[in-house]
């Protein structure tokens, strides 16, 4: 199989969000999508803590170290952007105010429970972050993952063995290797990456797929 780089996942899920979109992105790779809309397509970033409408990354050597998102990367501003309070950013998110997040996940179940946090060890405390607001306020969430960890066992599974976020809040998981839609009973494939099979996607994958 020819698993989907980071940046073509991104890309992929760039083209799934509609123009006009309020969308959060969350830490790590899902950072990369803002890279990839499409030309003529307006994608309105917020970042939870207190911006709404980021712009692309700065040249080296221009950044404002007042102006990051979430991600602690520098950003810009694009014209008409908006700055405001912690509370009002999380206001947002909780209030239906943001369409689309974009989420990274450690595991996503059949129904759409989601862990994107864990206790490791005793040298990293729990930190589920503002991903718990999200899922509760955001109609869509998407998931950009890696279809297997670095074992390679499945993170796609029947049920979930981390913590979880939140229960059946997952719409559409992207990995490396397909585009699988959260239904009622299990995982539907939307789509293979160039060069996958089913039956190879199905091998590493704890849960059921249709077609």
């Amino acid at each position: 199989m020819t698993p989907r780089t980071d940046a073509q996942i991104a890309a992929r899920i760039a083209a799934d969000i509609p123009d006009g979109s309020y969308v959060n992105l969350g830490i790590g790779k899902p950072t990369h999508v803002a890279s990839h809309v499409p030309e003529g397509r307006e994608v309105i970033y917020h970042s939870e803590n207190g911006i709404i409408g980021t712009g692309p990354t700065p040249p080296e050597g221009e950044e404002d170290v007042e102006l990051i998102d979430a991600s602690k990367r520098y950003v810009t501003a694009n014209p008409g952007a908006a700055f405001f309070e912690h509370c009002d950013s999380f206001a947002m998110m909780r209030g239906g105010h943001i369409d689309i997040a974009v989420l990274g996940a450690y595991q996503v179940a059949e129904n759409g429970d989601l862990a994107n946090w864990a206790t490791l060890d005793e040298t990293f405390p729990p930190a589920v972050g503002g991903a718990m607001d999200l899922v509760v306020g955001v109609p869509t969430i998407l998931v950009m993952m890696k279809h297997t960890d670095r074992a390679g066992a499945p993170k796609l599974l029947e049920r979930c063995t981390y913590p979880l976020t939140g229960l059946g809040v997952v719409s559409r998981v992207y990995t490396d290797l397909a585009v699988l839609d959260v239904m009622a009973d299990g995982f539907r494939l939307v789509e293979l990456s160039p060069g996958c099979d089913l039956d190879g996607v199905r091998a590493v994958t704890a849960a059921r797929i249709h077609t």
